[in-house]
């Protein structure tokens, strides 16, 4: 009786510590002070050399998604108390692998990303950072259509997580 007793107030105890701090805490590593509760993400610009016309939408979207999808936050169009700004700095095409007649096997498009992200309760948090990320794919393949949108999502999954890990997921 007294054994499970202890055992009850030993598992009330770490409940409670684990709840008690003053930021948010979830399994899925997302630790954000109570004082925040909005975002917003503005229209990433597409300012690379070679355009790739509706990347830059993709790209806004999934960033909103991402946030919206595996934190607490709200979405808002202006005033947000974290703000993700920034825009698409490169879309590049190169040859990585050759054949044995010096023709290209295999391309790799990278995408990279200029992030601004401002914390307004609390500036020293704010930061500015470039993300980059590739995607490999056949020589023979032309990239546009499925091709385009697989190489995006891989891309862009992973750029959006590596922001969401720095901005959101501060261990």
């Amino acid at each position: 009786m007294i054994y499970k007793i202890l055992k009850t107030i030993i598992a009330l105890s770490l409940l409670l510590s684990i709840t008690s701090c003053g930021f948010g805490y979830s399994l899925s590593g997302v630790s954000i002070p109570d004082n925040i509760k909005t975002y917003q993400v503005d229209f990433f610009q597409n300012q690379a050399a070679y355009v790739e016309p509706g990347i830059e939408r993709t790209f806004t979207l999934e960033l909103q998604d991402l946030i919206l999808n595996q934190s607490s936050l709200d979405l808002v169009n202006k005033n947000g108390d974290y703000i993700y700004q920034g825009e698409i700095t490169r879309f590049y095409i190169a040859p990585m692998t050759a054949t044995a007649s010096n023709t290209a096997s295999q391309n790799r498009v990278t995408i990279e990303v200029n992030l601004r992200f401002t914390n307004t309760k609390d500036d020293e948090a704010s930061f500015e950072k470039r993300y980059s990320f590739f995607y490999d794919y056949p020589a023979t393949t032309q990239l546009q259509g499925a091709a385009l949108d697989t190489a995006l999502e891989v891309i862009f999954d992973q750029i959006t997580q590596d922001i969401f890990a720095d901005t959101l997921a501060q261990w």
